[in-house]
């Protein structure tokens, strides 16, 4: 199954009988408690319910079940609610009453949480359901982009290569009636040499995948929007070779790529007004006698020369050529998210994508939406100052630099080469992994920042 088929199904359809399962908030305890017949009143207060985030208590009846409660504390993000799909007992259906949340985050944080990949193994006991609520279409909308990001990232590098990953991009476009450009072979060396150098240690040959696709109320003159997603679909480091712990996730490698797609499924499926582009890079970073060496010099598709000061700094090489064919349709904005530098990581946790941003308004509508919608992102900036770093003797550019600091910042600077400045453009570093399960968060693959990107772009450009 493609993971775009991935369905939701931890929701029920409006009108199946359910249970009630009531959110309720410290200071709301007593007069709930109050209101529940003596005996259910006598039960929860035995089981020492606080309303703490995350309790949860099951409620007797005279058929067995007749309902629970579940603590909020003061979460007020979708996670309060991640935690219900597999603690609620199995093959039950349940609506959450209550005051004091929003019913489309209890969705999204319910929906996060029932995701399990299934496409290799059965899956377990499965979840409890929801009954789907009114007016939570947007909700559903990103667990779907999410569940299919989460997919891709998953699914082990062996079965998702440059040629799969492209496939999933242009089943997704043809879903949602995008035009779509597969570009391999010479014409990709052609097109996008540093795309072609990365992948040529490979058997699997790099693939660059386009998608175009315009909003039914998008004119010629609507925005245009620009994504560009790194999809490494497995990186050795080629012969900067890394140690095997550090291969251990390098499937996720293409988490940029996963989100981006997810982002564009959101944009598409919520019919924005704009014009949309996607480009997709996938490539595989190995080793063999074709592989690029340390110290090679390759030629950009701006034409700039770049040295390669380290086969394992190869995600920014795979953008670079994106962004500069981005760049040349003058987009309104144009994103890039990439799995790109572990110091980001060092610097933010593994929580936190780094945003790196030319613009001051758009930095600050991210940032701030980011945080709205319980997404979040940390600016770091594109400092000047070390631009200076990347200089090579023998070419226009390195692709590193040999100071041992600031190694998202001088990444960002490398990209930001291939942008003009006149362009308003944002650069996402992110981890794409969940190291162990919380709420709404389960291990494994992650897709961060696009419901922040998406708000962001939705109030720029959808709310005038």
């Amino acid at each position: 199954m493609s993971a775009i088929d991935q369905t939701l199904d931890c929701l029920a359809p409006p009108g199946t009988r359910a249970l009630q399962l009531r959110a309720v908030r410290p200071e709301q305890l007593h007069s709930t408690l109050d209101a529940l017949p003596g005996p259910q009143a006598a039960f929860v207060r035995a089981q020492n319910f606080s309303a703490a985030a995350q309790e949860l208590v099951l409620l007797p009846g005279p058929e067995g079940l007749a309902g629970a409660l579940l603590g909020l504390g003061g979460d007020e993000t979708p996670a309060a609610f991640g935690g219900l799909a597999f603690r609620l007992p199995q093959n039950t259906v349940w609506e959450i009453i209550g005051d004091g949340f929003d019913v489309a985050n209890a969705t999204l944080g319910f929906c996060l949480g029932a995701y399990r990949f299934t496409a290799l193994k059965p899956a377990g006991r499965p979840p409890a359901q929801l009954v789907t609520p009114a007016h939570t279409a947007r909700a559903r909308a990103a667990a779907e982009a999410i569940w299919m990001a989460r997919d891709l990232i998953n699914m082990p590098a062996n079965l998702l290569g440059p040629t799969e990953l492209a496939a999933e991009a242009a089943a997704l476009g043809q879903r949602f009636g995008a035009d779509v450009t597969i570009t391999q072979g010479a014409e990709l060396t052609n097109s996008y040499p540093t795309i072609a150098a990365v992948g040529a240690g490979s058997d699997r040959g790099p693939v660059v995948a386009l998608l175009r696709w315009h909003g039914s109320a998008a004119g010629d003159d609507a925005p245009l929007l620009s994504l560009c997603g790194k999809g490494v679909c497995f990186d050795t480091g080629g012969y900067d070779l890394k140690p095997s712990a550090g291969m251990l996730r390098m499937k996720k490698d293409m988490g940029g790529a996963a989100a981006v797609l997810g982002l564009a499924r959101m944009i598409m499926q919520a019919d924005l007004p704009v014009r949309l582009a996607v480009r997709i890079g996938c490539v595989e970073n190995s080793v063999s006698g074709h592989a690029m060496r340390p110290l090679d010099v390759i030629r950009t598709r701006q034409g700039m020369t770049v040295e390669v000061g380290n086969t394992d700094a190869e995600g920014r090489l795979v953008l670079c050529d994106l962004l500069d064919e981005a760049s040349g349709e003058a987009p309104a904005l144009l994103i890039d998210c990439a799995t790109l530098t572990g110091a980001a990581r060092v610097a933010l946790g593994p929580d936190l994508p780094a945003l790196f941003c030319n613009n001051e308004k758009w930095a600050d509508l991210i940032i701030k939406t980011s945080f709205s919608v319980n997404d979040p992102l940390w600016r770091l900036p594109l400092w000047p100052g070390y631009d200076g770093w990347l200089n090579s003797p023998i070419a226009d550019i390195n692709n590193v630099t040999t100071k041992p600091f600031a190694g998202a910042i001088v990444a960002a600077l490398f990209l930001q080469r291939f942008v003009p400045k006149s362009l308003n453009w944002a650069h996402v570093d992110l981890y794409a992994w969940n190291d162990q399960t919380t709420p709404a968060r389960p291990e494994g693959g992650e897709a961060q920042s696009i419901r922040a990107l998406f708000d962001a772009i939705v109030a720029e450009f959808c709310a005038k």
